[in-house]
Formats: structure tokens, sequence, C-alpha cells
């Protein structure tokens, strides 16, 4: 049988090990929408709702910087967060018949 010292040196080496790794933030990505002529307002502010999990009052606010500025941020996150929300968000605008644009853009 093995010495039990050996395995606790290990261990031991291996916990220090990972202790000595350095984790970097995720890069983040900002999600914008994007005005045109034909989504409703009504149906943006569904959108910020269900996939932004904004609540009426901040999607409301979002929609019309959107109306008014042409595009508005509807939030920040790393890669693969902001890549599926910008698909959900086609997706349903597809499913509607909207227009509705949706990109996203690493944060300067």
């Amino acid at each position: 049988m093995g010495d039990f010292n050996q395995f606790e040196d290990f261990f031991e080496e291996e916990i220090l090990t990972d202790q000595d790794e350095k984790f970097e933030e995720p890069k983040l990505y900002q999600v914008i929408l994007h005005n045109d002529d034909y989504t409703t307002m009504e149906f943006v502010i569904e959108v910020l709702i269900r996939v932004f999990q904004k609540s009426f009052s901040e999607a409301e606010v979002l929609m019309r910087d959107v109306h008014i500025k042409g595009k508005g941020i509807a939030g920040v996150y790393p890669f693969d967060i902001a890549a599926t929300k910008t698909y959900q968000v086609g997706k349903m605008a597809k499913e509607k018949s909207f227009p509705l644009r949706c990109t996203f853009e690493p944060v300067s």
C-alpha cells in the first residue's frame, strides 16, 4: 500500500497551484436596440421586459430613448449572454413580423 503522506503532499501541492491561478473578468458587450419606423412601442416594451427583465417603467424609458435617439443600450453582458439575448430579440421580432434590429458590440 502507498504511503498516506504521498497523497497528502500531492493534494496540498494541487491546492496551492489552483490558488496561484489568475482569472480575468470576461469581456463585456452592450446589447443595442435600433429604432425603425414599423416596430410598435408596445412590442419594444414587451421585448425589454421578457428578454432583458426590465420593469415596465424601465422598459418605457429605454423604449423612448430608442425612439428619440435612434438606439438604446438594453444591457451589458458577457459575450455568450449578449449573443443569446440578441438572438432572442431577433426571433421574437421575426415571429411578430417586425423589423426590430438588435446588435451587440464590445464595451469600450
